[in-house]
């Protein structure tokens, strides 16, 4: 049952339409006059007021004022005599939802409360549908809130720097990572550099070129890439970078960018590689027992056909010959030993000097000292230091050398080191090969690179390698020449051309050879970091 109150000054009415409305199935309250119908308003707002507007004291147009400002949905019907139509009129400017006239009829006054309910049913459902509508926008906005929170927390506390530009290159995020990394602050950042100022090169002039009206998607991405960013305090910086293009449709709105910080990994590779290194020198000691076993037995024979030798030439003195002894005879044989026990002797030496120097060369960190040299001198001085060896066993030393390198800047002395032992090893493939009709050879060629470096080949067509020796050859300790090898001459090749920022390479085939391909970036100075 509806609520209703009904507000006039005459009793007869109050009564006859109390009558009529409950008889409609409402619960009529009635009141006297204005005074009586705002309080119980005020205790009770009623959904429905019926007032008269000609009433003693608070007149029916006061009423409605004040009932609209306790509560604007309360549908107000007023009743006016027939000379009042001016102020129903202002009635309903005043935001009455109806008029009836005195005599009040039965069927206007069902009409005028079909429209009131009819309003209110619609404000209810209007309010319904708001309050639904307004929970939904505040869920919402408390899900973008919650997401927009954990992705600031995610850029906040990102261990990379993370980089966010504007169409125009303005810095718009800045997080604590990147404020590590440059050394600026994000204030410092955000209102006086741009991207331009802080990428690394080659990426601005890539995004340069992706700030189009229209692009592929996959243009908008920039991969990772190892390079280096300029620190605040000018220090050199090595990071992963990549990044992306930012996009409302197909147009580009901005860019962001992400760098790892590479100095801590840089610095635990150093770390591992050394101390694997210095593990790898404490193996040797059992690693190459054997070697210096081997070494040690030949330097014994050496010693032993020498001290031969001597007691030959002892033996051959005047009055200390043997009855019928031939000196001609016995000089040959002492010199035979002499030679042949000096030549052991030698060998070995030279096999316990390679052992040392390589020893001394994998377990050492040492910085390249770089000088402007000629690549094809140290060629030369190898290819003249190997040339006997090389023609005592039938072998071919070609040298094939571009004389446009010219000087570059290098460490002659490891690049020496480095190709002596590839050359050898060359030599050894040759010598060791069991196809006797081969003409064996083996071909040093240096040809310049982009950007001011080189390339080494050295190249051979002894006996080769397969797939799994391959993989093997520059691990600790393994060696293809068995008990005539340590294990350690590719390893040590291996890190001097690391340690020029170089890379080497070899492709094998067994019975057919081996070819070895060293490559060395330029520099402009000495100093280049």
């Amino acid at each position: 049952m509806s609520k209703l109150l009904l507000i006039d000054d005459e009793e007869g009415i109050r009564t006859l339409l109390g009558i009529s409305l409950e008889s409609d199935g409402y619960d009529v309250i009635t009141a006297a006059d204005g005074e009586e119908g705002l309080k119980l308003f005020q205790k009770d707002p009623f959904p429905i007021v019926l007032t008269d507007i000609k009433m003693p004291g608070l007149d029916g147009l006061e009423v409605l004022r004040r009932i609209k400002e306790l509560n604007p949905e309360t549908e107000v019907i007023v009743i006016s005599g027939h000379g009042d139509m001016e102020t129903a009129v202002q009635s309903l400017h005043l935001g009455a939802s109806d008029f009836i006239t005195k005599p009040v009829s039965d069927r206007l006054l069902s009409i005028a409360l079909e429209r009131a309910e009819g309003r209110l049913k619609t404000k209810r459902m209007l309010n319904k549908y708001a309050n639904q509508l307004w929970n939904m926008v505040k869920e919402k906005t408390e899900e973008i809130t919650r997401r927009y929170e954990f992705e600031e927390k995610l850029i906040q506390q990102s261990i990379d720097g993370i980089i966010a530009t504007d169409r125009e290159g303005k810095i718009i995020v800045f997080n604590p990572a990147a404020e590590k990394i440059f050394g600026y602050t994000e204030n410092e950042a955000k209102s006086g550099k741009k991207a331009d100022d802080l990428y690394p090169e080659g990426m601005i002039q890539r995004l340069s070129g992706i700030f189009a009206e229209k692009r592929e998607e996959r243009d908008d991405i920039l991969g990772g890439k190892d390079t280096t960013i300029l620190a605040r305090n000018g220090q050199e910086i090595p990071v992963r970078f990549s990044g992306a293009i930012l996009r409302e449709g197909d147009r580009a709105i901005g860019s962001v960018g992400f760098f790892q910080d590479q100095r801590e990994l840089r610095r635990l590779q150093a770390e591992l590689i050394k101390s694997e290194r210095l593990a790898a020198v404490g193996q040797t000691v059992a690693g190459i027992a054997h070697s210096i076993k081997n070494i040690l037995n030949g330097l014994k024979g050496g010693v032993y056909m020498v001290d031969s030798a001597f007691k030959v030439s002892s033996a051959g003195l005047p009055g200390e010959q043997p009855a019928g002894a031939d000196m001609a005879d016995i000089k040959r044989r002492a010199q035979t030993q002499l030679t042949g026990g000096w030549d052991m002797v030698r060998r070995n030496v030279d096999k316990v000097s390679d052992l040392v120097l390589d020893l001394l060369s994998y377990s050492k960190e040492r910085e390249p000292h770089y000088e402007k040299s000629d690549p094809n001198d140290i060629v030369n001085e190898i290819c003249d230091l190997m040339e006997s060896k090389a023609a005592e066993n039938a072998i071919d030393l070609i040298r094939d050398l571009d004389a446009t390198i010219g000087e570059i800047y290098l460490d002659p002395p490891g690049i020496h080191r480095g190709l002596l032992n590839l050359v050898s090893n060359a030599i050894d493939a040759c010598i060791f090969d069991s196809d006797e009709e081969k003409v064996w050879y083996v071909r040093l060629t240096s040809r310049p690179v982009d950007g001011g470096g080189v390339r080494f080949t050295v190249a051979d067509n002894g006996s080769g390698m397969d797939a799994e020796v391959q993989n093997k050859i520059f691990t600790q300790f393994f060696s293809t020449k068995g008990a005539r090898g340590t294990g350690l001459g590719l390893l040590v090749t291996q890190k001097i051309m690391e340690e020029h920022g170089g890379t080497i390479d070899v492709k094998s085939e067994p019975g057919k050879g081996t070819i070895f391909t060293i490559r060395l970036p330029g520099r402009e100075s000495e100093k280049e970091n």
